[in-house]
């Protein structure tokens, strides 16, 4: 163990101002961080002004006890300063996993707590770079400035317009790296924010989270955190994780004080940005013990630099880690049972956008999340329900079970509807024809392709040997979707299947269009797109230009306005393969797509196939398309 004084720290500690007594409900524990007059998108102009406090030049002279790791030396602390060890101020956040989760919360936490240094760690270097470049390894609307600005630096202006005048410089404060050991080492809160897909294998196979990624990161952090440090998990995890986690603690680092956080992600892809500046609650459980209500209060104040306070609930931890699941939960069941109607739907003279409209209205029913299609993908619904159904199992109750697995069993079936509904107009026989699907993520504004709902649709329309599946998304980047299909593919069928940058390249001859998700570009109807001169544009997602990516203009975010530091923009080097890749594909416009232009390629008859209830289908019959949808009346039928 190193040699500084553990005791004596702590007797400094106790009488720090921010110090609460043991039943306190810790709500002032930590005083505001940024002074009133200051937005709190920007803060001290420096980090080190909010830096030169006695704790925190205490605190910068403490070192992770190195030896003590690999000799697993107790190291004890009496409770009343155990209790004062998480009472610090967060100064430096280190968030494990640069993926869909933990890049945006980072870069949200950077932009309001700009005296927070945030490192975001991963294994991938390749994802490090890409973080580290103007080619963000994920699409978010809005996502890439936030990342800009905490990335970069900003010369900021104030919210109060008597002040316009005076800019306000940040420094950076987001930082992407591999060096997680160095990272660990200094944090005070450690966010868990890796992968936890479904096990295949072995016992819960289908159902159960597989953890292995997961206790590999918490291990490395148990191997590198300082005492004292919040261990808070971000990813969606089964219920007794905490408990897991401090397991792993104690037999690493056998009486070190941590604390454990569950602090679950409540992100909707398409709309991550929004749902963590906006949010409607931020969860936070812990332990109901006086260090543990600490670690909440000051994981809360975090949030509470942009959250109002009565959105930040407190609660047990077994609460939050269940809370996760039984939203997702209740969410997909919305769809899978709305889907289930949609079948009767088409079996009788119902009109499922009627049967969704009656129902919405009832307030204690409500309108979301009742759009008949082909259901829920991505990464979490499916994942959560087999995660709570396995629970069900486990805990011996067989019914509560069965009756979650029902609703992924009718969310797979009305994929698998749907595509033999394509199978049967086109009269059973799909041999050397072509089917163009637009959309290949399972919703718009994401070009996340796990999960998605097209590589089931495909899985059932290759069987039928068809000349060639055409897909085109606005979203995604074409290596993801082949490394997608990849598991459904084979020698025969890899060569059927054909990923355009261009959806009129796409639906060229094609004798079936298969609408697949809701992007914009095919939201807009033919009668609006004749009535209406849209002028397309670009993604920064995927810039044009080749090596250098500055972006000159203003951007307001949440009311502050900032302006791109010179010299800060990101310069790629000559071999970027992400540049490689844009000049190979051109750069992917948003342009609403021309019905009349696709359909005047198309073979006779023109189906076309609206897997998610987007298309004006009597303007879509103007233009001679046959329109088949799930549980909507149509000429075509």
């Amino acid at each position: 163990m190193d040699s500084y004084d553990f005791a004596n720290s702590m007797d400094f500690l106790s009488t720090s101002p921010s110090t609460t007594a043991d039943d306190s409900s810790c709500d002032d524990s930590t005083g505001p961080t940024t002074p009133e007059s200051i937005s709190p998108l920007l803060g001290a102009a420096r980090v080190e002004d909010v830096l030169e406090t006695p704790l925190a030049q205490y605190l910068n002279k403490m070192k992770p006890p190195v030896n003590a790791l690999a000799k697993k030396l107790p190291f004890h602390a009496a409770p009343n300063q155990r209790d004062a060890l998480f009472s610090k101020l967060v100064r430096h956040i280190a968030v494990v996993g640069a993926g869909y989760v933990g890049g945006p919360t980072a870069a949200v936490i950077a932009l309001h707590n700009p005296h927070i240094r945030v490192d975001v760690l991963d294994k991938d270097p390749r994802r490090v770079r890409r973080w580290n470049s103007p080619h963000l390894p994920i699409y978010e609307p809005g996502l890439v400035d936030i990342v800009r600005v905490s990335r970069d630096g900003a010369s900021a202006r104030l919210r109060d317009a008597s002040v316009a005048d005076t800019p306000v410089d940040r420094i950076p404060n987001l930082f992407f790296t591999t060096d997680s050991q160095t990272s660990l080492a200094k944090a005070d809160v450690v966010m868990l924010a890796v992968n936890t897909p479904t096990k295949t294998f072995g016992v819960g196979g289908g159902r159960a989270t597989n953890m292995t990624t997961f206790d590999a990161a918490a291990k490395e952090v148990a191997l590198y955190a300082r005492p004292g440090t919040i261990i808070v998990e971000k990813s969606t995890v089964p219920c007794g994780t905490a408990q897991r986690v401090r397991k792993m603690l104690d037999e690493v680092r056998p009486g070190v004080p941590f604390e454990i956080v569950s602090n679950p992600e409540f992100l909707s892809e398409g709309t991550a940005v929004r749902n963590l500046m906006q949010p409607d609650r931020v969860l936070i459980g812990s332990d109901k013990t006086p260090s543990g209500r600490r670690a909440a209060e000051a994981l809360a104040n975090v949030y509470a630099a942009w959250v109002p306070r009565p959105r930040i609930l407190e609660v047990n931890a077994w609460s939050s880690e269940l809370a996760k699941l039984v939203s997702n939960a209740m969410l997909a069941q919305r769809i899978s049972s709305i889907n289930s109607i949609s079948a009767i739907c088409d079996k009788t003279g119902a009109d499922i956008d009627e049967i969704a409209k009656s129902a919405g209205i009832d307030p204690r029913i409500g309108s979301q999340f009742l759009k008949a299609g082909l259901g829920f993908g991505g990464s979490c619904f499916r994942k959560d329900i087999s995660s709570l159904t396995y629970l069900a199992e486990s805990l011996g109750l067989p019914e509560v079970a069965h009756y979650w697995s029902q609703v992924n069993s009718m969310n797979e079936w009305q994929r698998d509807r749907f595509a033999y509904k394509i199978i049967r107009r086109l009269e059973e026989n799909l041999v050397g024809k072509k089917v163009a699907l637009l959309g290949f993520a399972f919703k718009k504004n994401t070009g996340d392709t796990r999960e998605s709902l097209a590589v089931d649709v495909i899985r059932v329309l290759l069987q039928e040997r068809p000349g060639e599946i055409a897909i085109f998304d606005p979203c995604c980047l074409s290596e993801d979707i082949i490394r997608e299909l990849e598991p459904i593919l084979d020698s025969a069928t890899r060569e059927r299947v054909h990923v355009y940058s261009d959806a009129y390249q796409a639906c060229q001859q094609a004798h079936a269009v298969v609408v697949i998700n809701d992007s914009d570009p095919f939201r807009q109807s033919p009668a609006k797109q004749r009535n209406s001169n849209v002028d397309g544009g670009t993604r920064t997602y995927y810039e044009p230009s080749p090596h250098v990516h500055a972006v000159s203009e203003d951007i307001v975010i949440e009311g502050s306005r900032f302006s791109y530091l010179p010299g800060q923009s990101p310069i790629c080097a000559e071999d970027c393969p992400d540049c490689q890749s844009t000049k190979l594909r051109g750069a992917m416009s948003s342009e609403p797509v021309e019905w009349a232009r696709i359909a005047y390629g198309m073979k006779d008859p023109k189906w076309i196939f609206d897997g998610r209830g987007v298309l004006d289908v009597p303007e879509m019959e103007k233009l001679g398309y046959r329109v088949e949808t799930l549980g909507r009346q149509t000429k075509s039928r």
